[in-house]
């Protein structure tokens, strides 16, 4: 069939660079070559045991196969027990709901604030379902731009205000894909005081509190005075707890939101697979030594990454959140994109263009904590004799 029998919705979408790079990855590995993949923030940890135990024996269960159609109360009790240990926050049961990851929720939950021509504010350069949660909704997708020499935070102020007139929700997202820094205290006040002033529901993606190299440890949105008045909160299990396959994630906050959200997910699907609640629990109720084990080797190789790159003559900083390392192409390149087909032709080492996450973000490029310290010496090596880096 042509396009002509699609929606323009459909044909809008194209694979662009990651179908090229996919492309020349396949290429690379037919000719004999190694390819080190750090383009895709998939971890590389196991999920604890503990959690892999209670999938299973869910799994052994032939009732556990019926709808769910709701979360159990014990799950929502355990999103509340951890959001009191780890974040110092008290929720109620009717200001948490489960979700399939939050890349799922993201892109369904603009239908419940947005009519057409509505707007909605995401940051360039960002993770690219924010701007598909306007999208699916048919609102108007507006950026805020946030740039390295102001810390990557939005100035709030530059926002005009006939924006902010039609702006139904604003997206944030601290520690940050793909800029990898984290927001101070005082941002999170000036936020919840700017929605509050313009009427604008804030949508907080808290994907990375758990993967954080600063002093301070990550925090959570409503940790905030009067964060659950303007907004919510998407709390992921996949990076913290290794369980990117079973998607599992969680809106927090306002219970307004929250109840909206539940009656159009009703819609959609029947709830999440019981032994994927179970895992959940377990994750939340249970031991979490492992997470800040994690957390230290990340940063081991987030040092080993960006430090070997420095040795080399590539001058990439530390990473201050997230797994990933956010870093400016040398010069001499006419894009991100070009430079990421060089450096695997060249190396067969595979990054993700900053042109990928927007505008903002073209110069740059983002690489995954993926590998070992092991394999990221290798790379290190691997890129200094290529010669690429060397003035």
């Amino acid at each position: 069939m042509d396009n002509s029998h699609f929606s323009t919705l459909i044909n809008n979408f194209q694979q662009g660079i990651f179908g090229a790079l996919n492309e020349k990855k396949e290429e690379l590995l037919k000719e004999g070559r190694k390819v080190y993949n750090l383009s895709v923030g998939t971890p590389d940890f196991k999920p604890a045991p503990h959690v892999m135990k209670a999938m299973q024996e869910a799994c052994g269960k032939p009732e556990s196969y019926k709808y769910s159609l709701a979360d159990l109360p014990e799950l929502l009790e355990a999103v509340q027990y951890r959001y009191k240990k780890r974040f110092g926050v008290e929720i109620d049961t009717d200001e948490v709901m489960s979700v399939y990851g939050s890349q799922e929720a993201m892109a369904h939950i603009g239908m419940i604030f947005c009519d057409p021509g509505d707007v909605i504010l995401v940051p360039n350069p960002g993770y690219p379902m924010f701007e598909m949660s306007g999208i699916m909704a048919k609102a108007d997708v507006q950026y805020y731009t946030i740039e390295e020499k102001n810390g990557y935070l939005p100035d709030l102020d530059s926002i005009p205000a006939e924006t902010l007139k039609k702006t139904k929700y604003m997206i944030v997202s601290y520690p940050l894909n793909p800029v990898c820094v984290c927001a101070p205290d005082e941002f999170y006040e000036k936020l919840i005081a700017f929605a509050k002033k313009n009427d604008i529901v804030i949508l907080h993606d808290n994907a990375y509190s758990d993967i954080t190299y600063t002093e301070k440890p990550g925090k959570s949105f409503l940790a905030y005075e009067g964060a659950k008045d303007v907004g919510v909160e998407f709390y992921s299990l996949s990076k913290s707890y290794n369980l990117t396959g079973a998607r599992i994630s969680f809106v927090v906050g306002n219970k307004d939101i929250i109840s909206k959200f539940r009656l159009l997910r009703s819609q959609i699907d029947y709830g999440i697979f019981y032994p994927v609640q179970y895992a959940a629990i377990a994750a939340l109720t249970g031991p979490d030594d492992f997470i800040e084990e994690q957390r230290q080797e990340y940063g081991r190789r987030n040092r080993a990454l960006c430090g070997g790159l420095r040795r080399i003559g590539w001058n990439v900083p530390d990473s201050r959140g997230t797994m990933f390392v956010w870093a400016k192409i040398p010069d001499g390149y006419e894009s991100s994109a070009d430079f990421c087909m060089k450096l695997m032709e060249r190396t067969g080492v595979i990054v993700t263009p900053g042109s990928a996450f927007g505008t903002g973000g073209e110069g740059y490029v983002r690489m995954a904590l993926v590998v070992d310290e092991n394999t990221i010496e290798e790379i290190i090596r691997v890129l200094d004799e290529s010669g690429m880096f060397r003035s």
